[in-house]
């Protein structure tokens, strides 16, 4: 159930990268996970334009933010 949580967030965190951190979505790793009743995942999605270009998502139950 949590890896299916990760992968439904994955998608959000991409869709915000691009929407709100002017970022075409290349890889995305997982930065911390925690669990319980007030989980969350945080994303680190890099950037095609620039290989060392990335921004940094929170999602909480499919809800993300931009955080860098």
């Amino acid at each position: 159930m949590a890896a299916a949580n990760v992968s439904a967030a994955q998608a959000e965190a991409k869709e915000i990268a691009k929407s709100m951190g002017n970022c075409t979505p290349a890889k995305v790793e997982v930065l911390r996970y925690t669990v319980g009743r007030e989980g969350s995942t945080t994303f680190k999605v890099g950037c095609t334009e620039d290989k060392d270009a990335f921004v940094v998502v929170l999602c909480r139950a499919r809800i993300c933010t931009l955080l860098r």
